[in-house]
């Protein structure tokens, strides 16, 4: 079996998966994200670092003949500073950050040549503020010290890689953003240049080649209760494993992650830049050699639901009745769903994005406030699928998608079928595939991919939301418009 260890932003996961894609043991834990007034968001290494011993321990005593590999996926961005030893020279910064906006602000001024739009055409990736660019370039300006003392600037997946393995390396898929080109899998130093960084390229790892396995030293051995040597792999991050999880594996498909964030991702063996398009997203690399990824991760997703339960006071499990309390359409109620502090980053990028209602009326109800926003990131969703294209099947997953009333919206706004796993922790298990695959012995992809439930859209919603979606888009530029002021 292969333990899956999946850290997220807010709760990290392991689970025992067999080679059948079956998820035997598992075991979460909640982690703290440290928010302040001023928009900057934070975590605590030690306490991630503590999260991942505690659920591996649980899960790994279940492994009736042990555990052949450790695969390690996590959150994305953000910047993980640590030392030669893998310990924090100051609190981690989340992607979630926003204290990087007036830089990333600074940067998107001048149209087709301002640096965000420069160096999306180098490497094909946006910066948004809590993306490695934004946030190196800040504390070269306000917090030097830090940088000084760092070894790597890294990321989540890699800073636990690091603590068990004593290894400083980064996973292609973590490093894609915002300075790799995907095709070479090296750096594009002329981006890096641009964002005004130069002095402390040092700091970024050489990204692993693919098929590359680290091992448990002493340190790690001892944290998860595993054997000295025990092969470990750190990657890809956690939308793309998500993906791989629920049987997205082939050009042309696509996956909708609806967690903390939504992300949509397709598949493609074409990396080009499009010049003058929006700089927005990340192409990523994936353990295929010529096999890319191109991924729109928004600041849109659960969190706009859990904002609304705080002001209506609803369980998570009330959500479906509430949806389907309110008609398609939410009766002329229409939301934008961009409620981040640090604004939106795909499939544009607008640092000071809010969101916000129309259309409400002495007569609206709560249930039209809810669907409304719903309905906003099924919208955002279907942007981003008409931005970066999506040919093949799609496939779905997150904690969103577990209200199978938001599940059948999405399907509905997006006019096709989505294919839903079955099996739990889909982030944990697509690690675990390619931990497979690194092992050299790949497991059976077809039975991994039909362990799933469909969901088919209601052609008559299908045309209401068509009209539904030309209004989102009339309501987003205006939007745009104001933001850029």
């Amino acid at each position: 079996m292969i333990l899956g260890i999946d850290v997220g932003t807010s709760v990290t996961k392991a689970a025992l998966i067999d080679r059948d894609g079956r998820v035997i043991a598992h075991a979460s834990r909640s982690s703290q994200l440290l928010r302040y007034p001023d928009g900057r968001v934070e975590q605590d290494l030690e306490e991630v670092i503590s999260t991942v011993r505690a659920v591996a321990r649980e899960v790994a005593v279940r492994a009736p003949g042990g555990v052949e590999a450790v695969a390690i996926t996590a959150q994305g961005d953000g910047l993980w500073l640590r030392d030669e030893r893998g310990r924090a020279v100051r609190p981690p910064i989340s992607w979630l950050d926003a204290r990087a906006s007036d830089i990333v602000a600074e940067w998107n001024r001048g149209g087709a040549t301002s640096v965000v739009q420069r160096a999306f055409e180098l490497t094909g990736s946006g910066i948004f503020a809590g993306s490695h660019a934004g946030l190196i370039a800040y504390l070269a300006r306000h917090e030097p010290e830090s940088l000084e003392r760092a070894a790597v600037a890294g990321h989540c997946a890699d800073a636990v890689v690091q603590r068990l393995t004593g290894v400083i390396t980064v996973d292609p898929a973590d490093a894609s953003m915002p300075f790799l080109d995907v095709v070479t899998r090296t750096y594009n130093e002329e981006a890096i240049a641009l964002c005004g960084i130069s002095e402390w390229r040092h700091l970024l790892a050489p990204p692993t080649p693919p098929g590359v396995l680290f091992a448990l030293n002493a340190e790690g051995a001892d944290l998860l209760g595993l054997p000295i040597g025990t092969p470990v792999s750190g990657g890809p991050f956690d939308v793309q494993a998500c993906g791989i999880g629920c049987g997205s594996l082939n050009e042309g498909e696509g996956t909708v992650v609806l967690g903390t964030t939504l992300s949509c991702q397709s598949y493609t063996r074409d990396a080009t830049v499009i010049p003058g398009s929006e700089p927005a997203g990340m192409w990523q690399t994936t353990p295929e050699e010529g096999l890319y990824l191109r991924v729109m991760p928004s600041m849109v997703g659960t969190t706009s639901v859990d904002w609304m339960r705080g002001l209506f006071g609803f369980a998570m499990e009330d959500l479906g009745s509430l949806i389907e309390g309110s008609p398609v359409g939410a009766n002329g109620v229409r939301a934008l769903s961009f409620l981040s502090p640090s604004g939106e980053r795909a499939p544009f990028v607008a640092p000071a994005a809010r969101g916000q209602f129309t259309g409400l009326e002495l007569g609206s109800t709560q249930a039209d406030i809810i669907r409304a926003m719903c309905e906003a990131v099924a919208y955002s969703a279907r942007h981003i699928f008409d931005t970066i294209g999506l040919s093949g099947e799609l496939s779905a997953t997150g904690g969103g998608m577990k209200s199978r009333a938001w599940a059948q919206l999405f399907s509905d706004v997006l006019g096709r079928p989505i294919h839903l796993p079955r099996q739990e922790l889909v982030g944990a298990r697509g690690a675990a595939l390619v931990a497979w695959d690194s092992l050299g012995d790949p497991i059976d992809r077809a039975a991994w991919r039909a362990d799933r439930d469909v969901i088919t859209p209601n052609r008559e919603n299908t045309r209401a939301y068509d009209a539904g979606f030309a209004r989102y888009r009339d309501d987003l530029g205006t939007a745009r418009e104001k933001w850029r002021g």
